[in-house]
């Protein structure tokens, strides 16, 4: 089934992504008792500042849920707009991804959703309602009753793009009727587009608020984490006191993220005076106030500032990391060093360069071919976009700006006649991409529109994008049949860029 994103599934997660062990117990022995609770709403919404752990909390409860024999994990979806994959931003793509993991669960719900497959093959592609009514309310209808409770987990849903879409699955979710016992959790910021849908409505949901917890709960759950990270980290020199402890949990401030970013950023340095001086440096952040991102903000430009000190980095430099910041941000499906050094026409040891001291906010592969670069927690991309101080400011298209132009220019260099070097017009596509075929061009043919139409004048682009289509279209389109991607995709890129292009373009004509 298409839509279906199996990178957003529970079991996808990074491994070191949960709840530590003895943290938020009661919080999640409450959700448990909800699930399990045949008289409570059908929907349960946990909600949490930025920072206060939804995810963690979402994936350590997806491990319960699989381990309890009364309940069947039907299916998860994690939004994430720092993933790198722009399907983990679509709400559309959440309920294909549940029905297939489901369906690989429970062979009559599979073969219920193959006889609707049957009739309408388009239906993951149309609206949210459509997708609800054919994949869940029509096959649940006809399947005997399910032994077991059956809990669909979909987490950050507010991480989501298209707020109207948000706003269609909640309110169709909240209407969904099944014999079967059918309970949705959902975790999201309490934005207000999600607060004025049917979720808030307390007779139809349970709704916990993630940082209204009591405050000595989340102080010693942060506590045990700060400590216990320590300890497995200074088991022969033990650089820091129960002091240190103390005054790192008062700055966290019962924000998991800050704690975490913090300690990130001290670990870092790997002798125990390098990290004593870190730790030291940490402290400052107590001048900031308390609003609820001014600590985490000070944390950031406390990161930001040192690794790009004027003594260490010059001017250009400087551009150079937040030219490479931007488009990790911006990224719409997962990059490698090496892809984004060739997007950018640097080389892959100034890309390396511009983030080595930045491992504390962005995640950066060892392996230059691997993909997965992205910043930490998307607290960091809203600091940079919207309150960091003026000289360390991102504009929020730069980093389009910037893919679009490499996009354009690799499928001048790479695009050509029979990439997929064939013997015959006559031959079939190969099952596997061809080699022919790399990240950055597979990158540059999928989403190149999509970050143009982010510019402020995109018609800025239009001699770039004439010389990119006007000779290589029909080797463009040979890589998107490669890609199992001219319908419904190639599609509507073009309908996208006939709509963006200048009316002057030749494109137009």
């Amino acid at each position: 089934m298409t839509h279906h994103v199996p990178s957003a599934t529970y079991d996808g997660q990074p491994s070191d992504v949960g709840c530590m062990n003895g943290t938020r117990v009661q919080f999640l022995e409450d959700i448990m008792a909800l699930i399990k609770d045949p008289g409570s709403p059908r929907f349960i919404w946990v909600a949490g500042m930025a920072g206060t752990g939804k995810t963690s909390v979402a994936v350590t409860l997806c491990h319960m849920l699989q381990a309890d024999p009364s309940i069947l994990l039907g299916g998860s979806f994690f939004c994430s707009r720092t993933a790198g994959s722009i399907e983990r931003t679509n709400a559309q793509h959440i309920v294909p991804t549940l029905a297939v993991v489901l369906a690989r669960q429970v062979p009559a719900y599979a073969s219920a959703v193959a006889f609707e497959l049957e009739t309408d093959p388009d239906i993951a592609h149309k609206s949210i309602r459509t997708q609800v009514e054919y994949l869940l309310a029509k096959p649940f209808e006809s399947m005997p009753l399910f032994e077991k409770q059956v809990v669909f987990l979909i987490d950050a849903l507010d991480e989501c793009g298209d707020e109207n879409r948000v706003v269609e699955l909640i309110n169709t979710l909240a209407k969904f009727q099944s014999t079967a016992q059918v309970k949705i959790m959902v975790t999201s910021r309490p934005e207000m587009h999600i607060r004025e849908t049917l979720i808030a409505d307390t007779g139809l949901s349970s709704n916990l608020l993630l940082h209204t917890v009591e405050r000595a709960q989340v102080a010693e759950d942060i506590k045990l984490y700060i400590s216990k990270t320590l300890e497995l980290t200074s088991m022969s020199d033990r650089w820091y006191s129960s002091h240190d402890v103390e005054d790192l949990v008062e700055l966290s401030d019962h924000l998991f993220i800050f704690a975490s970013t913090v300690l990130r950023y001290i670990l870092d340095r790997g002798s125990p005076k390098g990290r004593r001086e870190r730790l030291q440096k940490v402290t400052l952040v107590r001048s900031a106030s308390i609003a609820a991102t001014a600590r985490l903000d000070a944390v950031y430009e406390l990161i930001i500032s040192e690794a790009t000190r004027p003594d260490r980095v010059d001017n250009d430099e400087l551009l150079a990391t937040r030219r490479v910041i931007a488009c990790i941000l911006a990224a719409r499906s997962p990059l490698s060093i090496e892809a984004l050094a060739e997007l950018l026409e640097i080389q892959i040891n100034d890309v390396r360069g511009s983030l080595e001291r930045l491992h504390s906010v962005v995640y950066i592969p060892t392996d230059d071919r691997v993909t997965g670069v992205r910043v930490l927690h998307t607290s960091f991309g809203d600091y940079l976009f919207e309150r960091a101080a003026e000289h360390l400011r991102i504009v929020a298209w730069l980093g389009d700006d910037a893919l679009a132009r490499g996009c354009l220019r690799i499928m001048v260099l790479r695009l050509h006649f029979n990439i997929a070097q064939c013997q015959s017009s006559y031959e079939e596509n190969p099952p596997l991409k061809p080699h022919t075929v790399t990240l950055p061009l597979e990158y540059a043919c999928l989403q190149w529109i999509y970050h143009i139409v982010q510019l402020p004048r995109p018609s800025k682009l239009d001699g770039e994008l004439e010389r990119a289509l006007r000779p290589h279209f029909l080797f463009w389109l040979e890589v998107m049949s490669l890609l199992g991607r001219v319908r419904p995709r190639a599609t509507a890129m073009l309908i996208l860029a006939s709509t963006t292009v200048s009316p002057d373009s030749n494109l137009s004509e």
